[in-house]
């Protein structure tokens, strides 16, 4: 990903008048898909001059893709969050806490999610093939990490492809934060309002599932 394209102008605004901009790019953006996004619904919502918003972005694009790598850098500070605090303990633990710190996230900042979903389903989408290329290379990134880590300690049985192993847990993780988002994206699980132990129960049923096929 380039560089954020906010101007200084931006940069150097108080910050709660950031953060109300970015709030109200963020909700039209998730709410209303990139073509439907209104700047001028943005602007009322932020409280501010539509010129302004000019002097603060180069254009509806360069909104777009700042608000996209907010929401990136936010979802990498959540996993290394996770990364540090399981530190010790072995993959599938790892794994399993990871899942559902996804869980939580999407259900802390479900715009994020929203935007997203968004962009993975509109083909139409601007930057979209840069966009989901950045978000499948953080995920190799960290599911790469966490393997190295298990097979240097002898956690992982001998033989097993790692780029195979990266595309499971890519492919499982993905689906499942699909399916507990969007109700009709699950059709097994009926994860959308469970409560929180049923969630974590198929949590740990798909990591014992990956255990049967990954562990020594």
């Amino acid at each position: 990903m380039s560089q954020e394209p906010a101007r200084n102008t931006f940069t150097h605004l108080p910050p709660d008048k950031q953060e109300r901009v970015l709030d109200a790019a963020l909700t039209e953006f998730a709410d209303q898909g990139y073509h439907q996004a209104s700047l001028n619904r943005l602007v009322a919502k932020a409280g501010i001059a539509k010129g302004s918003l000019y002097q603060y972005f180069p254009n509806k694009e360069g909104i777009f893709r700042h608000i996209f790598q907010l929401a990136l850098n936010l979802v990498r500070r959540t996993l290394v969050a996770v990364k540090e605090a399981t530190e010790n303990e072995n993959l599938f633990f790892r794994l399993e806490k990871s899942l559902q710190a996804g869980v939580r996230f999407l259900q802390e900042h479900p715009r994020i999610y929203s935007l997203y979903l968004k962009i993975q389903f509109d083909r139409q989408t601007p930057l979209r093939r840069e966009l989901l290329a950045a978000v499948r290379r953080h995920a190799s990134e960290y599911f790469g990490s966490l393997i190295a880590r298990a097979k240097a300690r002898g956690e992982l049985r001998p033989g097993i492809s790692e780029p195979a192993a990266l595309f499971l847990l890519d492919a499982v993780f993905d689906r499942f934060l699909q399916a507990a988002a969007v109700p009709y994206l699950d059709v097994t699980f009926n994860l959308h309002q469970a409560p929180e132990e049923a969630v974590n129960r198929r949590i740990r049923e798909l990591i014992d599932l990956l255990k049967e096929g990954l562990a020594a």
